[in-house]
């Protein structure tokens, strides 16, 4: 057998269609989700309300950096229950920084195009729906094709 029909082979294993894989990839999705958005909306809100003159892009690129720690110490704190937390803080760090960067670009680049980058109550399910979906079909993969979960 060549290395290409191996390659045609594994590939042929792929499925979008399993349900099963759907709702675990959604559910881990929603805890990222969680996670990032209390460091996002937290950092830009914190901004808005102290009135601070910063430059909008210094404000998204923190509303990221702390996005991705909020979803790494929550992580860590849920799997703390399961594990030491040097293992889970260790498995916290591990979970996928493509997904959660992409999430994070997603929500911060609705808020800019909707609000200029304010956060007001109806840009919030806005945000959080592009955090969701935008990462969620390369979880869906990761999960699938190698049984990696993001969390």
């Amino acid at each position: 057998m060549s290395n290409s029909q191996i390659i045609n082979n594994k590939s042929d294993d792929f499925s979008w269609a399993c349900r099963k894989t759907w709702k675990r990839s959604s559910i881990n999705t929603l805890w990222c989700l969680l996670g990032c958005s209390i460091g996002d909306f937290g950092t830009i809100l914190y901004f808005q309300v102290m009135e601070i003159q910063f430059p909008l892009m210094g404000i998204m690129i923190l509303a990221i950096i702390n996005g991705l720690i909020t979803s790494i110490l929550l992580e860590t704190f849920i799997l703390s229950r399961q594990m030491r937390l040097k293992e889970a803080f260790n498995t916290a760090i591990g979970m996928s920084l493509i997904s959660m960067i992409a999430m994070e670009v997603a929500m911060n680049t609705v808020d800019v195009v909707l609000t200029g980058g304010i956060i007001v109550w109806w840009v919030i399910p806005p945000m959080l729906l592009a955090g969701f979906i935008t990462p969620l079909p390369y979880n869906y993969f990761r999960l699938k094709k190698y049984n990696v979960e993001c969390h």
